[in-house]
């Protein structure tokens, strides 16, 4: 098969477009010919070699994406051969063929693009529960999101909105402030700008926003500043670096709630993995969400977008089509 690999850590230049083996199929696991694969900035740090890859060269990247069922382990009656499936945590999804665990292999409705699945289900499922378990959001309060105007900010901002929530965002620049205020934001500030005192000053009535979305990381102690007392900031990512440490004391004199996330604590079984998609599924045919910026790559040109992913210029998600 075809599959976009890399033989050693550095740049884009370092993936090459090349016929390796197929994948073997064993007990549990079915083949999947993919039809389209998500990329994410993790994707980045694993050919930098910021992550730890296991095994050896050849690496392949890829975590995300869907397609057709070809193969199917004699012991797997779940799924047949012509099933349309997605997935959010296999490895080495950047091939033509992916081995994907049965336990992993979420049902794609006849009405939902592989496209649409690739795009939406990674970003999807973390905003799903962030707004849903992180913290319960309800109708009528006001949160920060940052890096509004990304894959998981985006969705973020419509789930809020469809919950009654007023919205304000975080970008980088006038363009990608567009991006998150066409996403439903109701208003979006700049991180050049004094934007801790845009955000309590807009939320005059309670000096502060209920709740903070930090995906960010080095910009804790200002989304605690931005935050009202008894409020609460979800931390979520490390996109800006790693966060400051937090003296338990203010939390104390403040009020305020620190919580964690992460996706895969979320989603430890098939089932859970199939209800939140489902429910994305339900929110895209609604138009509670709309991904309408999709930009995609032949597989074969992986490092043309794996140069516009790390140049931080795009604003929505980067399907690569083997």
């Amino acid at each position: 098969m075809k599959a976009l690999i890399f033989e050693h850590f550095g740049g884009p230049e370092v993936l090459q477009y090349k016929e390796i083996p197929d994948p073997s199929l064993v007990s549990g696991h079915i083949l999947v010919r993919t039809k389209a694969v998500g990329m994410n900035f993790a994707d980045i740090y694993r050919r930098r070699g910021n992550y730890h890859l296991a095994g050896n060269p050849p690496f392949i990247l890829g975590y995300e994406g869907a397609g057709v069922v070809e193969q199917a382990a004699p012991d797997v009656t779940q799924v047949k051969v012509g099933d349309r499936i997605a997935f959010v945590d296999v490895p080495y999804a950047n091939a033509k063929l992916v081995a994907v665990p049965v336990d992993r292999a979420i049902p794609l409705p006849a009405d939902i693009s592989f496209e649409q699945a690739a795009a939406i289900l990674l970003q999807g499922m973390t905003a799903h529960y962030l707004v849903n378990d992180s913290y319960r959001l309800q109708a009528g309060e006001q949160i920060l999101v940052h890096a509004a105007a990304g894959g998981v900010g985006q969705i973020l901002i419509q789930l809020a909105k469809s919950k009654g929530a007023k919205v304000i965002g975080l970008t980088s620049s006038e363009l990608k402030k567009a991006v998150a205020m066409n996403a439903g934001a109701d208003e979006v500030y700049l991180y050049d700008s004094n934007w801790v005192k845009q955000v309590t000053a807009y939320t005059e009535g309670q000096q502060g926003v209920d709740v903070v979305y930090d995906s960010v990381g080095s910009t804790l102690m200002d989304s605690f500043a931005a935050a009202k007392t008894k409020g609460t900031i979800v931390f979520y990512g490390m996109a800006g670096g790693d966060p400051p440490r937090i003296d338990p004391r203010m939390l104390m004199d403040t009020s305020k709630t620190l919580t964690g996330g992460d996706l895969w604590n979320h989603i430890t079984s098939l089932s859970d993995r199939i209800e939140r998609s489902q429910q994305l599924f339900e929110a895209l045919r609604q138009a509670v969400i709309r991904i309408d910026d999709l930009t995609t790559f032949p597989l074969s040109e992986g490092a043309d977008a794996h140069r516009l992913l790390e140049s931080r210029k795009s604003t929505g998600k980067i399907l690569l089509i083997p």
